[in-house]
């Protein structure tokens, strides 16, 4: 119900004191007391606090805790002054048994009926007394800020209470508590998400930034207009819906743990505090063992966000900072010692886009190949398979399935090249090395699905680095015309079908507009490029990164990608804000670290494959050279700067 002006106008004193008087006016919160903190509340029996402390702490995003009362308090003197818990909420739940058995409009007035004698008179007493009371930051109080800052809070807008919904993301278990999280859901203009994110990362003690933008289904809400608490907010044309984590968790973790008497907050019906919503605002906490969470801000860790997929539609948080240094990476290699031209195919952001997509990945298929020499044995060239490698390496060492993808005429080499890269380090592990057949039309779907079903992709994201590509007339043109067509598998059909399978994202990485997916810039190669009209690769790729070098590509997607994980922002959303609130294990950056391209690594691997016959590919040289440049100086002054800007300092060759 919409709240009256002169509500709205009130401090939470006073607002707690109608909510003690029972004021009927005030139904929900939601809206009321702008500027101040609001808090969703738990009161659990004494024994179970320690448990559930824990659970906050490993679940900081949905359980931000402001305060941890000591066994029996009813106050809490670092959030409000005069507070009682028993009464200064409008509507409290009742649980027995981790069943909702009421709801009551105070807890003073609490009786309970004796279990083993249900025919006798209810007991009245306190059990506030007997209990621990939790107070945990809620969404309420960002949304004063959000409306300051121009962004349309629909919920308050269309007079209801906040959308709730129960997830299928489990939290982080601790003790006996467990449960799935919950989040708010608030729709949100797309030239608006910028921001309601930024707004809203400022204050963590309100549960921050966003966890989820875009398909509700992407972190399992089959259904937008039954939320599983509160009432259903309608979503406007032009908004995308934004999923914030949402203390009503800690109501699930009640109903799943079943303890013999719980209370809670209803949703909805928050406690209001005195506490300012400004990231500058302190709490005092009780003792040192009870730090509230951090509300000091970076502003190079102001959260941007970016759009990575439209079916489904997903966007991206990422930091400002991680942001600049990912369009570093992307001036880097769009470097163009020899003279190819390919600034002219730049596109900003493909780079950072693209990590982003696959830093959401779970299991990825790459391909390389360019049989340019085909007059020698093998035809293929020395661009294309280190960056290949290079991306496959770390995205092993970020947990990510990775398959590599090759033609059946190449098979055998490359199974020895990979076996090779493994053995000298400088591939992580061992990893699948499949080819693509076309025995009929629905070969792509069969290979890209479980069972050739499009809702069970095997692949969520196909990359190519220098692949030979289809042209417009359905042959394969190295950059002199010359056709080779007889030397190439058709995988470029694969890329065609994941165009009509959602969840599959696609990269092509090229030097000059032949490369499969440079489709996405066919007009740019066809009136900028030499041979343009004939060589223009015609299957596009969702993300089409250019470079110098196509090898300098995959570098930079695998220091794209450890820029990625080591920010705070992007690893906050890729967890959904659950974990403990830390930095990276330090055994995991060091293994991150050691998976990203080097001077080392690269020289080796490129020695490799001249020891296979694999030439440079403009000069044909059989010799440590790529693309007519030798290894030393230009592709090692590449990858040095490369990992300086990753790293943030100077690194040596060695």
């Amino acid at each position: 119900m919409q709240q009256t002006a002169d509500l709205t106008s009130l401090s939470p004193a006073q607002l707690r004191l109608l909510i003690r008087q029972k004021d009927s006016r005030i139904s929900t919160t939601t809206g009321l007391a702008y500027g101040y903190q609001q808090a969703n509340v738990v009161v659990l029996p004494g024994h179970l606090a320690d448990d559930f402390e824990d659970f906050c702490r490993s679940n900081p995003a949905p359980l931000p805790l402001l305060y941890r009362s000591q066994f029996g308090e009813i106050s809490c003197p670092p959030l409000a002054r005069s507070a009682d818990i028993r009464t200064d909420i409008s509507q409290y739940c009742v649980y027995e048994e981790g069943r909702l058995v009421k709801t009551v409009s105070s807890l003073q007035d609490y009786r309970s009926q004796p279990r083993a004698a249900p025919e006798q008179q209810a007991v009245h007493y306190d059990p506030c007394l007997n209990m621990v009371s939790f107070y945990l930051g809620c969404s309420f109080g960002f949304e004063g800020k959000l409306k300051k800052a121009g962004v349309p809070v629909r919920n308050v807008e269309q007079g209801k209470n906040v959308s709730m919904y129960r997830t299928g993301v489990s939290c982080i278990p601790a003790g006996i508590f467990s449960c799935p999280l919950v989040v708010t859901m608030r729709p949100v203009p797309v030239d608006m998400l910028d921001a309601a994110t930024r707004v809203t990362h400022l204050n963590p003690l309100a549960h921050g930034a966003p966890i989820h933008i875009g398909d509700p289904a992407l972190i399992g809400i089959e259904d937008l207009s039954r939320p599983d608490y509160g009432e259903q907010v309608d979503v406007q044309p032009g908004d995308v819906t934004v999923f914030w984590a949402c203390g009503v968790t800690a109501i699930e973790a009640i109903l799943s743990s079943k303890p013999s008497l719980a209370f809670s907050h209803s949703p909805g019906c928050m406690f209001l505090t005195d506490i300012p919503d400004s990231p500058s605002s302190s709490i005092t906490p009780p003792s040192e063992s009870m730090d509230p969470p951090c509300t000091k801000t970076n502003p190079e860790l102001t959260p941007l966000c970016f759009q990575v997929s439209h079916k489904p539609l997903l966007y991206s948080v990422v930091s400002q900072a991680a942001v600049a240094r990912v369009r570093k990476l992307e001036t880097i290699i769009g470097e163009d010692p020899g003279q190819r031209g390919i600034k002219a195919l730049f596109v900003q952001d493909e780079l950072l886009r693209s990590c982003l997509a696959l830093s959401h990945a779970s299991s990825v298929a790459i391909t390389t190949g360019f049989p340019t020499h085909y007059m020698h044995s093998p035809p293929d060239e020395t661009d294309g398979p280190p960056g290949a490698i290079a991306m496959a390496t770390m995205l092993l060492s970020l947990g990510k399935q990775v398959t590599m993808l090759t033609d059946r005429r190449a098979l055998e080499m490359n199974q020895a090249i990979i076996d090779e890269a493994v053995r000298t380090g400088v591939l992580k592990s061992a990893i699948p090395l499949v080819t693509f057949e076309d025995s009929g039309p629905d070969s792509a779907l069969h290979f890209l699905c479980h069972h050739g079903d499009s809702s069970k992709p095997r692949y969520d994201h196909l990359v190519a680095i220098e692949r030979s590509g289809r042209a417009g007339d359905g042959n394969y043109y190295n950059m002199r015309g010359v056709n080779i067509k007889h030397l190439v598998d058709p995988i470029d059909n694969l890329f065609i079908a994941a165009k009509d399978i959602p969840g599959i994202m696609t990269t092509g990485i090229g030097d000059g507009g032949n490369e499969l997916g440079m489709g996405k810039l066919k007009e740019r190669v066809e009136s900028l490029m030499p041979n343009g009209s004939l060589i223009a690769c015609d299957v596009p790729a969702d993300y089409a990164i250019t470079a110098g070098v196509s090898n300098w590509g995959g570098y930079a997607v695998a220091c794209g990608l450890y820029l990625l994980y080591t920010c705070p922002s992007h690893q906050r959303y890729l967890k959904k804000g659950l974990g403990p609130v830390r930095g990276t294990p330090q055994e995991q950056l060091q293994d991150w670290t050691a998976n990203l391209p080097s001077v080392d690594k690269e020289e080796t691997f490129l020695s490799t494959l001249v020891s296979f016959g694999i030439r440079s590919g403009k000069t044909g040289h059989l010799a440590m050279e790529v693309d007519g440049l030798t290894f030393h100086p230009t592709h090692s002054d590449i990858i040095t700067r490369l990992l300086g800007e990753t790293l943030g300092s100077t690194v040596q060759n060695a």
